[in-house]
């Protein structure tokens, strides 16, 4: 890497579980810049009520930019409360079309506890097939654990806080400090 070249911000596993009539967010709290960590206790999972509707999302990315896109959210979502599809399918695609917007580096992963979305830049919102999904640099750690988790008898939230550990201790960018929040269908 050059002297006057940003090392990146990283850190970030996001883990959304739906199983047994409940959704489960849950967030490590790492901040890294290159090497350094910066902070351990981020809170990277938020719950929104616009529209007195719950709505529980997690974010993956630059800060700044995913509370761009936790704002753009909830203004969608009191454009159409208690409608989170549709919602996330107009945030991304202002997401991909507006000029502005098109340079934010994030991602989310949102529910209302009865659909679980993850929202990217190229426009997408991607509901998961086996009702588990992960962003962020553990990730695919934390979705790998959790989808081997969910033929058992756990609950949503000791899946997620299973795989997130499995995640933290693979992931240099993860850290075991967890933000949990549920939401019922």
């Amino acid at each position: 890497m050059s002297s006057n070249e940003f090392p990146g911000w990283h850190g970030t596993t996001i883990i959304g579980v739906r199983k047994g009539g409940e959704v489960v967010i849950a967030g490590d709290g790492q901040v890294s810049l290159g090497q350094t960590v910066i902070k351990g206790t981020a809170k990277k999972v938020r719950r929104l009520s616009p529209g007195g509707y719950d709505v529980v999302c997690g974010f993956a990315g630059s800060t700044a930019d995913a509370f761009t896109l936790l704002e753009r959210l909830e203004a969608k979502l009191e454009a159409t409360p208690g409608q989170l599809a549709r919602a996330s399918v107009e945030l991304a695609k202002d997401w991909r079309t507006d000029k502005y917007l098109q340079k934010l580096e994030a991602m989310l992963i949102v529910t209302d506890g009865k659909d679980l979305f993850v929202i990217t830049g190229a426009g997408d919102v991607l509901e998961p097939e086996h009702d588990v999904t992960a962003i962020g640099s553990g990730g695919n750690f934390a979705l790998a654990a959790a989808r081997s988790l969910m033929e058992g008898d756990s609950t949503a939230e000791e899946i997620a806080r299973r795989a997130m550990s499995i995640a933290s201790d693979i992931c240099v960018y993860t850290n075991g400090k967890l933000t949990v929040e549920t939401i019922k269908a």
